[in-house]
């Protein structure tokens, strides 16, 4: 549902309609058409805008008297090979209208980034399950409304696209509650053994929503595309009678009663033993590291004393440098190249390799994880990551462009490309859910997607300033800065085969250096959940 976010605002091609009948657009330019557009050089002389959006946007006619007579457009043909209707056209935000296309990114952004810093504080203070329960929920009423009551030709411009924004901007809202939480959730409800299969799954699926470019496809229209995939979404809204709290979030708030018979229940139905001195013992140790010590919560509490804020300091660095390179070098480098997806036979065959290979990279990377651990396994990808960067100046400088071998190398390179931006993706995102303790992991990840956005922005914003200053700045200053991230990562202590840490202080013990890791890796292995943390599965 996320992904028709790409598919509803898409602007198609257009141009003015010039009579009642015109109706089809075509991939040439007729004859009769190209005497309507305004001269290229009245565009560039009196209009302050580009050729292009001159001649798309404004219609030329000659009086009988001989004088041109440049007006603007009042209806205009849209380009329907993709997209049978879509959401620009039926309000025409278009030329002069662009603005209010502009509104609806901005308030999907802000809805957004509202419901990051929310859903975090809240999930980390009510619970997983509630706020996920209600995001579940609100995701395709909201979807559904909008698509239903956003209909210009019954209720008028304004209050269909007030609907459609208000709409637009509980959907954003409620993402993070299924994104961040949904994660959260899934890897606290297994034990140490199966954390990392969990969030390894958990973000391959989240790449798979490019299935909706084969819905897309049958149904191109857009709210026919939004109201089918809403209806698609109801079975998920029962979620809340499916699945249960998460455990530690329950221990870490003290309902020690809810998360017993939570734990016995789990024991029961995977045929466990319930451990009940363990968990005595657990629950000692849980009012032994909160008694007697300020509550502190809220994004504050990842600052609140010098280890948690060198460990949140350094991972909201990793996310920053991951998202600032890779948009970055996305918005102007060869990486996006057309030349090599110009045919849409190449395009499909490289999305299947891409697609196939994921798996394998997938498979690959679970098993560095697993063995190699958190901090080297990053080392690598992120040092692959910046070396790849750098090849981009002799691809350029070197061999011929747009040659079979170019083409090919390039090709090669996205592919790789994808491999190493997921992978490190991956890795920092799963190593940041075990990183924050229980009673603040939702409010840690949460700031972890702004920030991550906020690199993204300014990866987009940067890039073409850098270049004009020298065309391979951009590259070199990305490389650095992912070097130096792989280098001051290794501050961080080691999570292989650790327990999640239930509060603050679990964090603190983990310390900043391989001895605290070793430390307290043997201590987990003292202290583990009930029945050595493989009844909560």
């Amino acid at each position: 549902m996320i992904s028709t976010q790409l598919w509803t605002p898409a602007t198609p091609s257009f141009r003015c309609k010039l009579h009642e009948n015109d109706s089809v657009y075509h991939n040439y330019i007729p004859i009769h058409y190209n005497r309507t557009q305004p001269d290229p050089a009245y565009c560039k002389a009196m209009m302050n805008i580009s050729v292009r959006e001159c001649q798309e946007c404004y219609t030329k006619t000659i009086s009988k008297t001989g004088i041109e007579h440049i007006q603007p457009c009042k209806y205009y043909v849209f380009d329907r090979t993709y997209m049978k209707y879509t959401l620009v056209e039926e309000w025409l935000m278009v030329c002069d209208r662009t603005a209010f296309r502009s509104i609806v990114s901005i308030v999907y952004l802000a809805g957004y980034i509202v419901g990051v810093i929310v859903v975090g504080i809240t999930a980390d203070k009510y619970g997983r399950r509630p706020i996920m329960s209600i995001c579940t929920i609100l995701i395709p009423c909201t979807v559904f409304i909008g698509g239903i009551f956003s209909q210009k030709d019954i209720f008028g411009f304004w209050p269909s696209y007030l609907i459609y924004l208000t709409s637009c901007f509980i959907f954003a809202c409620s993402i993070p509650g299924i994104l961040i939480t949904g994660f959260v959730l899934a890897t606290e409800l297994v034990g140490s053994k199966y954390k990392l299969l969990t969030a390894i799954i958990a973000q391959y699926l989240f790449n798979v929503d490019g299935i909706v470019i084969f819905v897309a496809y049958f149904i191109q229209e857009w709210r026919r595309l939004t109201i089918t995939l809403s209806i698609a979404a109801i079975p998920f809204t029962f979620f809340y009678f499916v699945l249960p709290e998460s455990p530690r979030w329950m221990i870490s708030k003290g309902y020690y009663k809810q998360a017993g018979e939570l734990l016995r229940t789990i024991a029961k139905k995977n045929k466990k033993t319930f451990n009940e001195e363990s968990f005595k013992k657990l629950i000692v140790e849980q009012e032994k590291n909160t008694t007697n010590k300020p509550v502190v919560t809220g994004v504050r509490s990842l600052f609140n004393s010098k280890i948690m804020c060198i460990i949140s300091i350094n991972l909201l660095f990793q996310a920053f440098v991951q998202n600032l390179a890779f948009y970055g070098i996305s918005s102007s480098s060869i990486f996006l190249e057309s030349s090599l997806y110009s045919s849409f036979r190449i395009s499909s065959w490289a999305m299947r390799i891409s697609s196939w290979t994921m798996v394998l990279f997938f498979i690959v990377l679970y098993l560095l994880l697993n063995r190699v651990g958190r901090k080297r396994s990053y080392l690598i990808v992120v040092f692959c990551f910046a070396i790849l960067i750098l090849l981009e100046i002799p691809v350029q400088n070197y061999i011929l462009k747009n040659s079979e071998g170019h083409m090919i190398l390039i090709f090669l390179m996205n592919i790789i490309l994808k491999w190493l931006t997921f992978g490190s993706f991956t890795i920092i995102y799963i190593y940041t859910n075990e990183l924050f303790p229980t009673e603040i992991r939702n409010t840690g990840m949460s700031i972890h997607i702004i920030v991550a956005r906020i690199g993204a922005i300014a990866g987009i914003a940067s890039t073409h300033s850098l270049a004009q200053l020298w065309i391979h700045l951009p590259m070199v200053l990305y490389s650095i800065l992912l070097l130096l991230a792989a280098f001051v990562a290794q501050m961080l202590p080691e999570t292989l085969d650790s327990t999640l840490p239930q509060t603050i202080t679990d964090t603190e013990q983990m310390g900043l250096t391989r001895k605290h890791d070793c430390d307290y890796q043997r201590t987990s292995e003292q202290e583990e959940q009930p029945n050595n943390d493989q009844d909560v599965k």
